[in-house]
């Protein structure tokens, strides 16, 4: 057995005694972003603390989100319900819920392709008439080890500079519209912003930042997911005002057209020109996905933080975040890193 395996096995071991201090005094976290990369922090945090607020990006124009946000002028509820569903727990009750949210109609009407969990966020939001109210209603029935909250109250745009986005112009540069299409783009993204431009935060998920021992932002698609919330500006200044320590966790590959070749290290040097006055303490890498460390570190640096390398990706090649290898990592960190907290 290889000592990275027997590395793998002993972080698993360790990982199975993190949920019993949920329970207890715990640190209070907060993790920014959507999709699936939020989707990965958040069941790996649920497992080490049960003081967990998702903030999730509003910016989704594709699918079945997509489409009932132009039909009934809605925020987009995809990537909150997939929060939702993250923080499902591993008994019964959360994981038939969790399959219930994110089933998918299949049909030949218009039903086709729509998420159970999108018309229920909805319905909700019609009935109450209030976004937070009605998300932390879903999670109380979904039994949800934490709360999930839109960064935005209104719908927004993103928009991308992209140099190369026309095969046959390669280096001019377009706007980009939508986040379904700068999530492809054949092109390099320069830079990204939101429309409107100076969107009103929600107070809550304000309120959270500024309260937090623990801020996570990523993984996930760099453009999409993760930067979006630092064009907030509400959110933005609470995340620079914060005295929660932050760590930024990074992909295990760059994502096709988004940041195709793109080095670690470049991931951050992107994130400070959208933030240049945000200050970083962690930043976390599997360490098989780091050719250069000694560039990332210096990236980091300049960002005002550390680099922890640690064995987080699936250990069967395919590059996605295993939950309780992640769940290890996190845990470490906020124990290593972070200030003398009530949890301790």
């Amino acid at each position: 057995m290889t000592s990275r395996n027997l590395r793998l096995r002993r972080l698993r071991r360790a990982t199975s005694a993190l949920a019993g201090r949920k329970r207890g005094a715990q640190p209070k976290v907060v993790a920014l972003g959507g999709g699936h990369g939020l989707s990965a922090s958040l069941t790996s945090l649920r497992r080490i603390t049960g003081d967990l607020t998702a903030v999730v990006t509003v910016a989704d124009d594709g699918g079945s989100s997509g489409r009932l946000r132009e039909e009934l002028g809605v925020l987009p509820p995809g990537d909150l319900r997939k929060a939702l569903a993250a923080l499902c727990g591993d008994d019964e009750w959360g994981q038939t819920w969790a399959q219930v949210i994110q089933h998918r109609f299949q049909s030949r009407g218009d039903l086709h392709e729509h998420a159970v969990g999108n018309l229920l966020i909805v319905a909700l939001w019609e009935q109450l008439g209030d976004h937070v109210q009605a998300l932390d209603l879903v999670g109380k029935l979904l039994g949800a080890h934490g709360r999930v909250l839109p960064m935005s109250a209104v719908p927004l745009e993103l928009q991308a500079l992209v140099r190369g986005h026309d095969p046959a112009r390669p280096d001019d540069v377009d706007t980009v519209c939508g986040q379904a299409t700068v999530a492809l783009t054949p092109g390099e993204v320069q830079s990204v912003h939101v429309v409107p431009h100076d969107p009103p935060a929600v107070p809550e998920a304000v309120a959270a930042v500024l309260d937090a021992d623990w801020v996570v932002l990523g993984p996930g698609s760099w453009f999409s997911s993760v930067i979006p919330h630092l064009l907030v500006p509400e959110l933005l200044d609470a995340l620079i005002e914060t005295k929660a320590r932050k760590v930024l966790s990074l992909n295990l590959a760059p994502q096709p057209g988004e940041t195709d070749g793109f080095s670690p290290q470049r991931h951050l040097e992107v994130l400070g020109r959208h933030a240049p006055k945000l200050a970083l303490d962690v930043v976390l890498a599997d360490e098989a996905a780091v050719p250069d460390r000694e560039s990332l570190a210096d990236a980091a640096k300049r960002l005002g933080a550390a680099v922890e390398l640690a064995p987080v990706a699936s250990p069967d090649g395919v590059p996605i975040h295993d939950p309780e290898l992640l769940a290890a990592a996190y845990d470490r960190i906020f124990r290593m890193h972070g200030r003398i907290g009530p949890w301790r």
